[in-house]
């Protein structure tokens, strides 16, 4: 017996669960959240004659549900409930946005808020004058869209104690005037240091935070995620949000390893993953230690080999020293955790391949997985590197564009050759390099189908350059679908479970409104992901 199934359809867990489209090759039979059948087999419905419903996806096409190599959902999903600055389109846009919050939030002490485009401010950087013209009355801290740079107003300087005498904190820099006067300008750990006197978030406002977030990945057809940068007090959001049932798919959860801490973390860390669990396929799981090796070229902090065109003085910000780096990596890698290496620059990228070799010299041979993640600018001659050391690539195909942030900020901090060298996603494919996908959230765009238009066109939404940004670098659109679903899959271990459409593989499957691979690349942005299913469980339906 088939019948239409709705989202809401109350379901025997015994019965079978047939996707059927226009065309038998985009059937997939489901039982136990199970992928049992496929095509024509999948027509058959249930073994045995069991009870069969029927999904009809019409001339959509179900493809394996997208899965997120590092995004960031706690804190990005809390700080999305201050100023929101996502999409401001000027500077002016900018001021109005703030004056409006702190209308509407008189008794908030601090105004706080995140997602700023940099490219709107001379050189990304913002003054505290220009924030005093709509809130003087209290402290406002602004992070820029990248979170690696920061804006405060006098008030916010104030209360910090942030002078002209203060000293620039480890990794970090206040921006400062001629005369020495810091301009509000905050960079890396300078935006940590007034934001330590911020009122903190609640466990409750954090939670609050973090189901907005992963309702909005299972929106975007995500079913797994990496949340690449937890504070170990923070992992009691996420066991608190299981316990209670409030994961609609499996995430893993990286934990941030302190330069100057790194040693006494050791203990805990372990101690934390032996409490929540670290094993592929679990719905939550501790699997990586990260670490931010430095910045990003468009503040200038991201760790150069030779120094920045617009800066000669400045190499940029190595959060570790080299061989500190190699000891933590090694470290946290004979405990058994997987590694994960947030590289922007080529020298730090450098510094994170020689750490994931030594960690192999040292420990031995095993599947470790490394990942490096961003890898933004890497020299030549460090491109086949990769392969032979199983260094995952975790990418955000989004940045791979030709935009307002790369014309205005980033290529004349880089200049030319070095501007050629930027996300060499086709290279590395090229060498056999492992690639996964990921989105960075809240950074930039969580929605995979804005990744894959930019991962197979390296053009922008209204496809600039034609044929192209370093075209050499483009993937097919196979391949970017493959970085997406079971190159996380891989990244995650998970390779024998999920990430494929094929039988004995988990059920979690996306419903497109149409077939990326049948559209023109400049099409594929504007799908529409219909449904989402993790396990079989219907997480999302429009």
């Amino acid at each position: 017996m088939a019948v239409q199934v709705g989202p809401d359809d109350d379901r025997d867990p015994g019965e079978t669960l047939v996707f059927r489209g226009r065309h038998d090759s985009a059937t997939v039979a489901v039982s136990g959240g199970t992928i049992v059948a496929l095509g024509h087999e999948a027509l058959a419905g249930a073994p045995g004659g069991g009870r069969t419903r029927v999904v009809d996806v019409g001339d959509g096409t179900i493809v394996p549900a997208f899965r997120d190599g590092h995004l960031h959902p706690l804190w990005g999903g809390y700080w999305k409930a201050g100023v929101h600055l996502d999409g401001a389109t000027s500077v002016d846009d900018l001021l109005r946005r703030v004056a409006e919050h702190a209308h509407e939030h008189p008794a908030r002490r601090w105004i706080t808020g995140a997602g700023y485009d940099p490219a709107l401010l001379p050189g990304g950087l913002g003054t505290a004058q220009l924030l005093d013209q709509v809130v003087d009355d209290r402290p406002v801290l602004l992070w820029a869209s990248d979170h690696h740079s920061g804006w405060a107003n006098s008030a916010a300087l104030s209360v910090a104690g942030i002078t002209d005498t203060t000293a620039d904190p480890d990794g970090g820099r206040f921006v400062r005037h001629p005369d020495g006067s810091p301009t509000g300008a905050l960079l890396e750990e300078a935006a940590q240091q007034v934001a330590a006197h911020a009122p903190l978030p609640t466990g409750a406002d954090k939670e609050l935070g973090l189901r907005r977030a992963l309702r909005e990945m299972v929106a975007h057809g995500i079913v797994w995620g990496l949340d690449a940068s937890v504070a170990p007090s923070d992992v009691a959001v996420y066991t608190r949000l299981a316990a209670a049932g409030g994961l609609p798919c499996p995430m893993a959860l990286a934990l941030r390893a302190d330069p100057q801490r790194w040693r006494d973390q050791r203990a805990d860390f372990n101690a934390i993953r032996s409490d929540v669990g670290g094993g592929p396929g679990d719905a939550l799981a501790v699997t990586s230690v990260k670490f931010f090796a430095d910045g990003i070229l468009e503040a200038g902090t991201a760790d150069l080999v030779e120094p920045y065109a617009d800066d000669p003085c400045s190499h940029g910000i190595a959060n570790w020293e080299p061989s500190e780096l190699a000891l933590a990596v090694a470290a946290f890698d004979a405990d058994g955790f997987g590694v994960h290496i947030h590289a922007i620059g080529d020298g730090a990228v450098r510094s994170a391949l020689d750490a994931i070799e030594r960690a192999g010299r040292v420990n031995g041979a095993r599947d470790r997985r490394a990942v490096i993640a961003h890898a933004q600018l890497v020299q030549p001659e460090d491109l086949p590197r990769f392969a032979p050391l199983g260094v995952i690539t975790n990418f955000q195909p989004l940045w791979a564009q030709r935009d307002r942030v790369m014309t205005r900020l980033t290529e004349p901090r880089l200049g030319w050759p070095r501007t050629a060298w930027q996300y060499p996603i086709g290279g590395l494919a090229r060498l056999g390099a492992r690639i996964s996908f990921g989105s960075d959230w809240p950074v930039t765009s969580m929605r995979p189908l804005d990744g894959l238009a930019v991962a197979v066109s390296r053009q922008t939404s209204n496809g600039e350059p034609p044929g192209g940004w370093l075209p050499e670098q483009r993937l097919s659109i196979d391949r970017a679908l493959a970085a997406y679903t079971e190159g996380v899959a891989f990244q995650a271990f998970e390779e024998s479970l999920a990430g494929r459409l094929a039988v004995g593989q988990r059920a979690d499957l996306c419903l497109l409104s149409a077939d990326p691979r049948s559209v023109h690349p400049s099409q594929v942005a504007g799908l529409d992901v219909l449904g989402t299913w993790s396990a079989g469980v219907d997480v999302f339906r429009t």
